[in-house]
């Protein structure tokens, strides 16, 4: 990867919807070596997937959530047990496995506190593997999805 690479790794960070021609514009090449440059990122895994920003606010999704979650056991099966869980329920936008205690943090999104209360009384805290669950509402986002420096 060189220099035009990450200039157009940049700017389709920060605007996917861009033509060949804008992007080649751009980054200061012509079309064809741009196109072939992105298809070949592409191709590589580089660029996994184009996406749409939504915004929550206007879709009525005010109510952020972050849920630490402490199983009760380390083993395999909990452990795939919960995770297929948690991927079905599409409140939980994002998930991550932690190293310590807790086990997992948990991204929540929902409408408002009965939504959540709901999704924590019925989906939660009604998952066999868990033991724990500790809920902190997030005051104030700062940024989400910020662009990867390159």
């Amino acid at each position: 990867m060189d220099d035009i690479d990450r200039k157009i790794l940049s700017e389709l960070q920060m605007n996917a919807r861009l033509t060949l021609t804008e992007l080649a514009d751009r980054v200061g090449i012509s079309l064809s070596p741009c196109h072939r440059r992105v298809h070949a990122l592409e191709q590589s895994g580089v660029i996994q997937e184009y996406r749409t920003l939504l915004n929550r606010e206007k879709l009525g999704m005010t109510f952020p959530v972050i849920v630490f979650v402490t199983l009760r056991a380390g083993d395999q099966a909990s452990v795939l047990q919960f995770e297929k869980a948690v991927t079905g329920i599409p409140e939980i936008i994002s998930a991550q496995r932690l190293f310590g205690d807790p086990d997992y943090i948990l991204q929540v999104l929902t409408r408002d506190i009965q939504s959540f209360q709901r999704l924590y009384d019925e989906r939660l805290s009604s998952l066999e593997s868990v033991q724990r669950l500790t809920s902190t509402l997030v005051m104030k986002n700062l940024f989400h999805d910020k662009p990867l420096s390159l």
